[in-house]
């Protein structure tokens, strides 16, 4: 069973594409941090999908923690919501993606689906303190485009740690400035999180611009 929420382009707009994006580990579509993503996203021309993974489903049920599912639950999870929304409305392009844990399941099931491209907000290139244990040998097989946007200081994956990476020549990554994990900047540095939440909205409709030709 499928726990979604559409945030529809407002009229007299009319989306460009649809964007089917996951929550991260912790947090599911209900989260601010997601909301205004995609209120930022919808209000860029994209269709946003939210939709919860199962074990998120059983936590807002039975208002317990729970970890999330192994990766093959999330990912078939997933392909299936994709195949159900495109069965729906063939005629609108979409893109995947996900905040974090969301992002990178993402990308391991872009190859098995219909997408043009994904998008991975806060992508957890490795575990915090551990940058050995990288998450990053299936990102060069990657048959579609893939748009990366990350605080400059997120704990799963700096500037300088995400450079030293060998990407395929369809990625770009784009780092906001101070932001971390969650985009969100020190006050000193002038910015604001939802400056940089805007901002990564503008990054992602360029994608999806250049993703739908």
């Amino acid at each position: 069973m499928f726990d979604i929420q559409r945030v529809h382009v407002k009229e007299p707009h009319t989306p460009v594409a649809r964007l089917i994006l996951a929550h991260g580990a912790g947090a599911g579509m209900e989260h601010e941090f997601m909301q205004q993503l995609a209120a930022a996203l919808a209000a860029n021309g994209i269709e946003v999908i939210l939709f919860n993974f199962p074990y998120m489903q059983t936590m807002k049920a039975e208002d317990k923690r729970r970890p999330p599912n192994k990766a093959p639950v999330l990912m078939s999870h997933f392909s299936e919501l994709v195949a159900q929304i495109g069965s729906e409305s063939p005629a609108l392009p979409t893109l995947i993606g996900g905040k974090s844990m969301g992002g990178r399941i993402a990308t391991m099931v872009a190859n098995d689906t219909d997408c043009v491209g994904v998008i991975a907000f806060g992508y957890p290139f490795h575990p915090p303190g551990k940058p050995e244990k990288t998450r990053t040998s299936h990102l060069p097989e990657l048959k579609v485009p893939l748009c990366v946007i990350q605080g400059e200081r997120d704990t799963f994956g700096t500037q300088q740690d995400v450079e030293s990476y060998t990407f395929n020549d369809s990625t770009t990554c784009h780092f906001l400035a101070d932001g971390d994990h969650s985009f969100k900047p020190r006050k000193a540095s002038g910015y604001t999180q939802q400056q940089h939440i805007d901002e990564a909205a503008a990054l992602s409709a360029a994608f999806v611009q250049r993703s739908v030709v």
